[in-house]
């Protein structure tokens, strides 16, 4: 074998590991079945809804602060920081002080999705949003002439989602407000990463005592406004898995083709093929 034949076939591996190491990967955008006067169907707007295991604050005021007080948990806790716990079949209760010294009392929804409330006793509020729940106590306080103006104010106060995979910033994201797409929980995790595989994000849903699995392409805007997901409730869990470039980078060391130990690898390869080609060549 010729010396400029051996030198062109080292070449070309090389040349060969470059472009591999750095092609760039397809489907990066988001939405490519838009245009700029894209009009696009979503899926029915789908608040967050009372569940068992969650914790909500509710407060109730009136022109008579006497009045009102009767239907607000009492508050215990006298200093920033600090909290008390009461427990019975139905609610469980916390308190604690904020800022200003104002302190919070919080409900756990029952199993069975109750709570206890002052005077009024047992309320089965599961399913319900957080409007249709102050509208339900604000009519059950006037329907028994207990408060003639009340005002209702409810919190969810435990409601989150989980954000794992190739983003920027995974973690737990909790819900600031009544509805929140997969998009925005999405922005809170700093979006996906460059790596992150835009057409099959996973989003985890516990319905019915059953986990279930819905697929999303970020990639297809028409598609994803129609998913039953595309509005988050809280407890969903949302994956995004890594694209196939970024798996077959992946080595069992953990270095990549962007990393130095890789290249080092090849280098210590070609190295050993040059010396053994190197041989028979003399041969």
């Amino acid at each position: 074998m010729k010396k400029s034949n051996f030198h062109g076939i080292i070449g070309l591996v090389l040349l060969s590991v470059a472009l591999t190491g750095c092609r760039t990967p397809e489907k990066i955008a988001y939405f490519q079945d838009t245009d700029t006067n894209a009009i696009i169907e979503m899926a029915a707007v789908k608040p967050i809804i009372v569940r068992p295991g969650d914790k909500l604050s509710i407060v109730v005021k009136s022109k008579d602060p006497a009045i009102s007080d009767l239907f607000n948990l009492p508050v215990y806790s006298s200093r920033i920081g600090t909290s008390s716990q009461t427990r019975n079949d139905n609610v469980q209760l916390r308190t604690y002080t904020g800022a200003a010294g104002e302190g919070i009392a919080t409900y756990t929804v029952s199993p069975k999705g109750d709570i206890d409330f002052p005077v009024l006793g047992k309320l089965h509020i599961e399913g319900m949003s957080r409007s249709e729940l102050e509208g339900y106590i604000k009519g059950e306080l006037m329907g028994r002439n207990l408060v003639k103006d009340p005002t209702v104010v409810v919190d969810f106060l435990s409601s989150g989602v989980d954000i794992l995979g190739d983003v920027k910033n995974p973690g737990r994201y909790d819900l600031n407000k009544d509805e929140i797409t997969l998009l925005e929980a999405l922005s809170l995790a700093g979006d996906l990463n460059v790596t992150g595989q835009r057409e099959n994000v996973k989003v985890i849903r516990k319905e019915e005592g059953k986990l279930h699995t819905y697929k999303v392409d970020l990639t297809n805007a028409s598609e994803m406004a129609k998913s039953p997901v595309y509005y988050l409730q809280q407890g969903d869990v949302v994956y995004v898995e890594p694209n196939e470039m970024q798996k077959r980078n992946s080595t069992v060391n953990g270095n990549n083709a962007l990393s130095v130990g890789f290249w080092i690898s090849v280098a210590s390869l070609l190295t050993s093929a040059v010396t053994t080609i190197g041989v028979f060549v003399k041969k």
